[in-house]
């Protein structure tokens, strides 16, 4: 139990110097929150300003008065919110007083008239309606609040909040500004956070400061804060607010807390409350100071409206949010939005937020857990515009791990994740790098492949919750009825391709469950049988290793089988992402990553090279990336067996997780162009080509990943199903024309390719280059498979 003397002892610390403070502040914070800044683009909606409590500072409240409407109407209320989703918000903030029912008779017949017996019950609904009808996320603040209460908002909010202000009990009694106030005792209010805690709810609180508390309550109250957090987690944000006196109050002639007051609150509460916590301090109430408020140890400004003032402070204007981003530069951070709800919170949805804000709130979010910073998805024709770079600097920890990543050393996890979440100047910087280091090792040559997808069937027997090939709601112009090829269809693509001008046949496809690893041999056989010099790059680990099943065979030994057969190399698909947790999420009853490494390995040591993939942009975060980027690093230092890493971003639209909520709506266009530049830098020098997907990325997107360290645009394809199931609006070709100008347009030469990065020879390149149309494909219906059928 801690002493008297010992809590003496520990607040010693706070007596220091302010400048120290402030260092070790800030410090701390960078160590969490690095060179991020975050803020929430809101709109305000005061449902009511009728408040049973009567604080001596505070001009928010207001009695009621005949003929003025005392609560906002359904139809007011949308009005508001609508005009915030019109101005790019994401949170809608209700803010409003304690139960008035409880004071005033006309709040009752106002609530009544509305359907509702209390102001909490009206402030739900209207939670609900905002959702509904806007999208926009609401984060509520209505005082003290019961179990219920709570329990009931938090279906329908994605957070909520309630400003402990002060834990000293003077403050309650006559002469003190909370007199008269009964929701103001310190012990409700901190009833009102533990149940938040208890009903696992996102909660936002803070302390008041200048109100008549002394420095030594204000650490009283943060620790409440810090004791809460500790058992529950559910303290996703801090406010150090800072009293400004106002007309018509009983503290009008007050003195305010000066400038160097609320630095040493901000830089106690950060030491107080340790790296990680998210701690505010509103930029309204202290215009001019950003950089002294910054290097206090805060990491986030708060809510900030385009659209409504400051209801609670209507003396104080928002910053322009153009001009915050601007003013957060100047002082060595980079502005970012965040959602009502925290990215901690957002990267474990299902533990914090109802069933339907989680899918919400997974759909508005990145990778990191922040907002989206644009509206493209993998398979939407046009990137969005090039991101301004503010920032006149770049991070210096960034720019050594780039570093180190260029001359061929093997960087950490860590590492990794750092680059991911480069924005402004830093991502510039990664992704010119990264371009640099393309140039580097594969110069100004683009390579692409003529090559056609045959993918035999879409009937399989695994669950994998992202895939809309053979899964899903059934759309016959997108993912088409079931289909399993006759040999004869196989056969006769394999032969159009060769004539025109293809080296190589990819096939992929389901797993089916009359397929056997006879079956895959037999498909060899017949393509080689009537194309010989046609390269066979086919079937991916899984279809490996359920082949390999079914005959009994270790993969080693199959694998010869199917080398025998014709087979030349394997696509590096099943993969998805190398991390067991996210692969028990997303496919199950998959290969795990150890088989499909090993999977890998055999092929390798058998002579047959493999590309690599990796499909993000769903439920994964970066540390996820970094696994998979590390494990096909190392085995490619086993065994240098791969030729190219392909990423692959996940297509939303018609995926099975994605519409049952649970899945992210892909990656971010910079989440995607990173990845290309993270993975250039991350797998120097081990393997030389990086891969972009212009089926994912669109022909556009895809000349900005050349530009950002790719070195090779893939395949021509001819048919395209996988992705085209999925959503994507690109074709099923990219003739090799057409790539050629691409190509030429970013001022780079472009080669057409084997598989293996060799170049072709010239017959090749004419055929294609005067390919006619393709027949019509015939997708032959279901039937029961023979060995070869």
């Amino acid at each position: 139990m801690t002493t008297t003397i010992d809590r003496q002892t520990k607040r010693q610390r706070f007596e220091a110097p302010l400048a120290e403070l402030i260092a070790e502040a800030g410090a701390l914070r960078d160590s969490a929150h690095g060179r991020l800044i975050s803020y929430s683009r809101k709109v305000f909606i005061p449902l009511t300003k009728l408040c049973r409590d009567v604080c001596h500072y505070c001009t928010f409240a207001e009695v009621p008065r005949a003929g003025k409407p005392l609560f906002l109407s359904p139809e007011e209320v949308l009005a508001i919110a609508r005009a915030g989703a019109a101005a790019g918000c994401t949170e809608a903030l209700f803010t409003l007083g304690d139960k008035p029912e409880l004071r005033y008779q006309a709040a009752r017949d106002a609530l009544k008239a509305l359907g509702h017996e209390t102001t909490i019950s009206y402030l739900t609904a209207m939670c609900a309606l905002v959702l509904r009808e806007t999208g926009l996320l609401p984060h509520a603040n209505p005082g003290v609040m019961t179990r219920e209460e709570i329990a009931a908002l938090r279906e329908v909010t994605a957070s909520q909040g309630l400003m402990l202000e002060s834990t000293s009990e003077r403050l309650c009694r006559q002469g003190g500004v909370h007199y008269g106030s009964p929701d103001k005792n310190p012990a409700v209010r901190l009833e009102t956070l533990r149940l938040a805690g208890e009903l696992m709810v996102p909660f936002t609180t803070g302390i008041l400061i200048g109100i008549g508390e002394t420095r030594d309550e204000r650490i009283d109250a943060l620790e409440a804060i810090r004791d809460l957090h500790a058992v529950h987690g559910h303290i996703q944000e801090v406010i150090v607010q800072n009293f400004r006196a106002k007309p018509d109050t009983k503290l009008a002639n007050s003195e305010e807390p000066d400038l160097d007051d609320l630095l040493w609150t901000i830089a106690v509460a950060r030491l107080i409350l340790g790296p990680g916590m998210n701690i505010q301090a509103p930029p309204n109430l202290s215009p001019g100071v950003y950089q002294k408020l910054v290097d206090a140890g805060l990491n986030d400004w708060g809510g900030v409206s385009p659209v409504t003032p400051d209801h609670v402070n209507p003396e104080a204007p928002w910053p322009a949010i153009a001009e915050l981003a601007r003013k957060s530069v100047g002082a060595g951070k980079l502005l970012v939005n965040r959602l009502p709800v925290y990215p901690a919170y957002v990267r474990a949805a299902e533990t914090w937020l109802a069933p339907d804000i989680a899918s919400r709130v997974r759909r508005m979010s990145d990778a990191e857990g922040f907002g989206r910073d644009d509206d493209w998805a993998p398979g939407n024709t046009k990137p969005p515009a090039v991101p301004l770079v503010l920032a006149r600097g770049v991070d210096a920890g960034i720019a050594g791990i780039v570093e180190r990543a260029t001359s061929g050393q093997r960087l950490a996890a860590d590492d990794i994740v750092r680059l991911f979440a480069g924005r402004d100047a830093d991502y510039r910087h990664v992704t010119q790098a990264a371009d640099a280091l393309r140039r580097a090792v594969s110069g100004d040559v683009v390579r692409y492949v003529v090559n056609r997808n045959i993918n035999y069937t879409n009937i399989c027997y695994f669950r994998c919750k992202f895939c809309a090939f053979s899964k899903g709601r059934t759309h016959e112009d997108l993912r088409g009825s079931p289909y399993d090829l006759a040999i004869e269809e196989i056969t006769r693509r394999a032969i159009e391709a060769w004539d025109r001008g293809a080296t190589e046949v990819c096939l992929q496809g389901g797993i089916h469950p009359d397929y056997t690893g006879a079956t895959y041999e037999a498909i060899c056989q017949a393509i080689k049988a009537v194309v010989p010099k046609m390269h066979i790059h086919a079937f991916s680990a899984l279809e490996v290793t359920q082949g390999a099943a079914t005959l009994g065979l270790p993969i080693p030994k199959f694998l010869a089988k199917l080398k025998a057969a014709g087979l030349a190399t394997l696509p590096g698909t099943a993969a998805e992402i190398l991390d067991d947790e996210v692969r028990a999420i997303i496919c199950p009853d998959k290969i795990n990553t150890a088989q499909w490494l090993d999977v890998q390995r055999a092929a390798h040591q058998a002579g047959l090279r493999t590309t690599s993939t990796i499909m993000y942009g769903h439920v994964e975060t970066p540390s996820s990336w970094a696994k998979h980027l590390l494990a096909l690093r190392d085995l490619q230092t086993e065994t240098g067996g791969f030729t190219e890493f392909v990423p692959l971003p996940f297509v939303h639209m018609e995926a099975p997780m994605y519409r049952l909520g649970t899945a992210r709506p892909g990656p971010t266009f910079r989440e995607a162009v990173l990845m290309h530049s993270v993975a250039r830098l991350a797998l120097h020098p081990l393997i030389p080509n990086i891969q972009t997907s212009w089926v994912k990325m669109g022909p556009a997107g895809a000349a900005i990943c050349l530009k950002s360290g790719a070195n090779d645009l893939g395949g021509t394809l001819m048919n395209e199903s996988i992705s085209r199931a999925a959503g994507t609006q690109h074709g099923q070709e990219f003739p090799p024309r057409d790539m050629e100008a691409l190509i030429r347009s970013i001022g780079r030469e472009p080669m057409q390719r084997d598989t293996l990065y060799r170049p072709v020879p010239e017959d090749r390149r004419t055929a294609s280059m005067i390919a006619a149309e393709l027949e019509p494909i015939v997708l032959t219906p279901p039937r029961k498979k023979a060995a070869v059928g």
